[in-house]
């Protein structure tokens, strides 16, 4: 996976922390962008979806006979 920097406008408010509460600033760039209808930044959105991209990937291509399983595999419970 390749990250990225955030090509989003920097929140000015509460130090640039953000809004507090979901509380928007009038006056700060990125709450004015929010104010006027755009979406907010999804953190963790794609990377979870990668991650069950990735598991259930691992589970489809698993061969007990070449890992040494047994006759019993536990290898994806938890």
């Amino acid at each position: 996976m390749a990250w990225s920097k955030s090509t989003t406008t920097k929140h000015t408010c509460n130090g640039g922390e953000g809004p507090t509460f979901g509380r928007k600033t009038a006056g700060c760039p990125r709450c004015d962008e929010l104010l006027a209808g755009a979406k907010p930044v999804q953190w963790g959105a794609s990377v979870k979806a990668m991650q069950t991209t990735a598991t259930l990937h691992a589970i489809r291509t698993h061969d007990c006979r070449a890992s040494g399983c047994g006759p019993i595999c536990v290898k994806f419970d938890w």
